[in-house]
C-alpha cells in the first residue's frame, strides 16, 4: 500500500529566538560551511490536525518545536500561484459561524509531494514552526540556558533527524575526566507553565531557584538542572552555580505548588504574542509530552449531496468572495458580471435571474455580533451530523449508486432473516468523502468538557476574524447500520428507570464537578450527559469495530464510528445508527474489505459474534458488575479494554459512555436491548 503524503514541517532559527519558515533554506557559517537547512522533519496531514497542531509541542528527535499560527503559514500562500481550498460549503459554514468569519476558507495543509527528480519545485512548502520550550539543558554538564546560548547544527540535505543544538565548550560534571571542552548535545528543559485559558509559557527557572527574586551575585546568573532519577515526576533540582542557591522542582507539583508558581501573563507562543488584556490566572506546572498539553477542536462531516438551499447559500459565498468590494460595483449589471466571474464561479448554466438572486444573497449585510453569539450559543455539533442521517434515510434506487459531486456511493444490502430484527436497515458506504477542519484548541481540559467553550478555545490566528482555517480531505469506506427507532424508543424507557442508569447520572455530576477546569461553572452537568440510546449505538459501535477488524484486512484503529443517536426534539426527529469506516488521505481506505462485509450473510456472522463476544470478558465478573458508586465518577459500565474499549482513533468519545449491559443481558442485569426484541 502507497504512503500518505507527508506535510513538510520547518524552521529556521535566529538570534530574535524567532523562526523564519521561508528564509534563506541554507546559511554560510563562518568557517564558509553551509550551516542551516531549515527542514527539520515531517509529519502526516492527520496527525498535524489531531496531535501536532498549531499550539502543540512536536517531539523530534533532538529537540522539540511548536506549529506556529497561521498567520506565519500566509507566507507560503503568497509565493504560490493558485492557493488550493477544500470543497464542503456544510462545514464551511458551520466553521464560519464558529469561527466569526463569514468568507473563511478550507485549505489544506502546505504539503511538499514526494519527488523523484532535482527539480526544486515545492520546496518552500512546510508548515511553519518555532522551536520550544526555548531553555534546554546540556547532556554533558546539565548547564540549563536560554536558545541563544547553544549551537545549532543542521548540515545535512537528507538527514533531518540529525538537527540538533549543541553545548560547544561543555566541560562535563563535576569528577568526569575530561581533558578539555568538547560539543555535547543540548535537550529541551521539559517543564512549562500553563493555565486554563490555553496559555502556555516558559517555567522561569532563575527567579524559581531564587525564590522569585532575582540573583544577588550576576546579573545573568549560571544555572544547572541536576536529574539523577528520571521517571519519577518533577525530580529534578534547579542549582545556581553564581550564588549556590538550590530549589527541587517538585515543589511546584499538585495543589500545594500551585501556590509558588507566578501568576499567567497570557502567552500565546504559537502566535508569538501575549493577551492584550493580560490573563491573571493561576498556573500549573506542565512537562513537555503532557497528554493534556493540547486538545485539538476539529469538526467533521461526510460529504453528502447537497440540497438545492444549500447550493444557493454555496453559490452565494463563492460570488461574494471572487468580487469582493466590486460586488456593489457590477450588481445591477448582470452581462458585465458574468464576465467578471469568468473563471473564478461557474454561472454559464445559471438563469439571469438565478443569478439575481444568488448576488443579492451574497450582498445581504452580515449578522452583527450579537446575532452572531446567539448563533454560537445555541449551536449544537449535532447540526453537522442531521444531514447525513436525513440523506442515509432515503431509498437507494439501485446497487453502487453515485453522486458524481459529493463522491458518496451507497448500495443498499438486504437483512438476513437471522440478524437481529433491531437492525432496521444496512448499506453498503461504498466511496465517502471526509473533510475535517481545525478551528482552535484547548490546554488542561478537552474541548466537550468545557463549559464555556467561545472563551476557552485558543485561536489560531492573532486576527479576531481568520481568513481561512486548516482541513484535511479522506477519503474511504464504510458501513451504516440502523436501529429500529421504536424499539429503541420503548428500550430507552426501561432503561430510564433503572439503577445503573441512575448510578451513570450520578456518576457523571460528580465527574462533571471534580474534572472540569475552576472557570467552568454555571454548566448543568444532565445537559452533557449523553442520553441512554447514545450508550447503546456507541458502545454496539465499539464491539463492531473489535469484530470487524478480524476479518476486514483494516486493523481496529483504522476503523472509526461515526454516531447518529439523539432523541426526537423540536424540529429533529430522532435517530439511532451507526457508520463505520475507514478513512485515509489516499486510496489506502476504499480497499473494498470493509464494504465486503455489509453482505447480509457477512454481515449477520459478524453481528452475532460480536454480540455473543459482548456476553464475557476476561475481567468478568469485576467488569459485568461494574457500576459507579460515590465517590467514583468514572463514565463507563461494564466496559475495559479487554471487551468494550477501543484506541483513541476509533472512539469519538475517549471510552465514555459505554456499558455492555445495554447490549446484552449479564448477570445481574436484563437491560439488554438486542436481549429483548419486543
Amino acid at each position: 500500500m502507497t504512503t500518505a503524503p507527508l506535510a513538510e514541517t520547518r524552521f529556521l532559527y535566529d538570534a530574535s529566538n524567532a523562526v523564519d519558515p521561508l528564509g534563506d533554506a541554507e546559511r554560510e557559517s563562518d568557517e564558509g560551511r553551509k550551516h542551516n537547512r531549515a527542514k527539520v522533519g515531517s509529519g502526516r496531514p492527520s496527525s498535524l490536525l489531531y496531535t501536532y497542531g498549531p499550539g502543540a509541542i512536536m517531539d523530534l528527535p533532538q529537540f522539540t518545536v511548536m506549529p506556529s499560527g497561521l498567520d506565519d503559514w500566509d507566507r507560503i500562500w503568497r509565493r504560490r500561484d493558485g492557493v488550493p481550498q477544500i470543497r464542503a460549503p456544510r462545514l464551511r459554514q458551520a466553521v464560519a459561524m464558529l469561527l466569526r468569519s463569514r468568507d473563511i476558507q478550507l485549505r489544506p495543509f502546505p504539503w511538499q509531494a514526494k519527488k523523484m527528480s532535482l527539480s526544486t519545485e515545492g520546496n518552500d512548502l512546510g508548515v511553519p514552526a518555532r522551536v520550544f520550550p526555548q531553555w534546554l539543558r546540556c547532556t554533558g554538564c546539565d548547564m540549563l540556558g536560554s536558545l541563544a546560548q547553544f549551537d545549532y547544527r543542521n548540515t545535512h540535505p537528507y538527514r533531518t533527524d540529525l538537527a540538533c543544538f549543541e553545548h560547544t565548550r561543555c566541560t562535563g560534571r563535576a569528577g568526569d575526566r575530561m581533558r578539555r571542552p568538547t560539543r555535547r548535545p543540548a535537550v529541551p528543559a521539559r517543564y512549562l507553565l500553563a493555565c486554563v485559558d490555553g496559555h502556555l509559557d516558559e517555567f522561569p527557572y532563575e527567579r524559581w531557584v531564587h525564590q522569585g527574586q532575582q540573583c544577588d551575585k550576576a546579573e545573568f546568573p549560571a544555572l544547572k538542572m541536576v536529574d539523577r532519577t528520571a521517571g519519577k515526576g518533577a525530580s529534578a533540582v534547579i542549582h545556581c552555580e553564581s550564588c549556590g542557591a538550590r530549589r527541587p522542582m517538585n515543589e511546584a507539583q499538585g495543589e500545594a505548588g500551585r501556590s509558588k508558581l507566578p501568576r499567567c501573563r497570557g502567552r500565546h507562543p504559537h502566535l508569538d504574542a501575549f493577551e492584550p488584556s493580560g490573563c491573571g490566572n493561576d498556573t500549573r506546572l506542565m512537562l513537555v509530552g503532557a497528554s493534556n498539553l493540547w486538545f485539538p477542536a476539529t469538526h467533521s462531516i461526510i460529504v453528502m449531496p447537497e440540497s438545492s438551499e444549500e447550493r444557493k447559500s454555496d453559490l452565494a459565498d463563492q460570488v461574494r468572495t471572487a468580487l469582493g468590494e466590486k460586488l456593489a460595483k457590477y450588481r445591477d449589471d448582470l452581462e458585465t458580471l458574468r464576465d467578471v466571474l469568468d473563471g473564478k464561479v461557474d454561472v454559464t448554466d445559471l438563469s439571469d435571474a438565478e443569478l439575481a438572486e444568488a448576488v443579492a444573497a451574497a450582498d445581504a449585510p452580515a449578522a452583527s455580533e450579537a446575532e452572531q453569539e446567539e448563533r454560537i450559543r445555541s449551536w449544537d455539533p449535532v447540526d453537522l451530523l442531521v444531514p447525513e442521517w436525513l440523506y442515509l434515510q432515503k431509498d437507494v434506487l439501485g446497487p453502487g449508486v453515485e453522486d458524481p459531486a459529493s463522491g458518496l456511493t451507497l448500495s443498499k444490502r438486504e437483512c438476513d432473516p437471522s440478524l437481529p430484527p433491531q437492525i432496521a436497515r444496512v448499506l453498503a458506504v461504498e466511496k465517502l468523502r471526509k473533510v475535517n477542519a481545525l478551528i482552535g484548541f484547548t490546554r488542561i481540559d478537552a474541548m466537550d468538557r468545557v463549559g464555556d467553550l467561545p472563551r476557552r478555545l485558543v485561536p489560531l490566528t492573532r486576527s479576531a476574524h481568520p481568513a481561512w482555517t486548516v482541513a484535511t480531505e479522506d477519503r474511504g469506506e464504510g458501513i451504516f447500520l440502523q436501529l429500529d427507532d421504536q424499539a429503541v424508543a420503548a428500550w430507552e424507557e426501561r432503561i430510564a428507570t433503572s439503577d445503573i442508569w441512575r448510578a451513570h447520572r450520578d456518576a457523571h455530576r460528580r465527574n462533571f464537578h471534580r474534572r472540569f477546569s475552576e472557570t467552568a461553572v454555571e454548566v448543568d452537568p444532565d445537559t452533557r450527559l449523553r442520553p441512554p440510546r447514545y450508550w447503546l449505538v456507541h458502545t454496539l459501535a465499539h464491539v463492531l469495530i473489535r469484530e470487524l477488524a478480524m476479518t476486514c484486512g483494516y486493523s481496529a484503529a483504522s476503523l472509526s464510528e461515526r454516531l447518529y443517536a439523539w432523541p426526537a426534539s423540536e424540529g429533529r426527529a430522532a435517530a439511532a445508527g451507526l457508520l463505520i469506516c475507514t478513512t485515509a488521505s489516499d486510496s489506502d481506505g476504499t480497499l473494498g474489505g470493509l464494504v465486503q462485509l455489509s453482505e447480509p450473510m457477512r454481515l449477520q456472522g459478524v453481528v452475532s459474534r460480536a454480540l455473543y463476544r459482548a456476553t464475557r470478558c476476561s475481567s468478568d465478573p469485576i467488569c459485568a458488575t461494574r457500576t459507579p458508586q460515590d465517590p467514583e465518577d468514572f463514565l463507563h459500565g461494564a466496559a475495559c479494554h479487554c471487551c468494550g474499549m477501543a484506541s483513541e482513533t476509533s472512539c469519538e468519545r475517549a471510552n465514555r459512555f459505554l456499558d455492555r449491559r445495554f447490549l446484552v443481558d449479564l448477570p445481574g442485569s436484563n437491560l439488554g436491548f438486542f436481549d429483548h426484541a419486543d
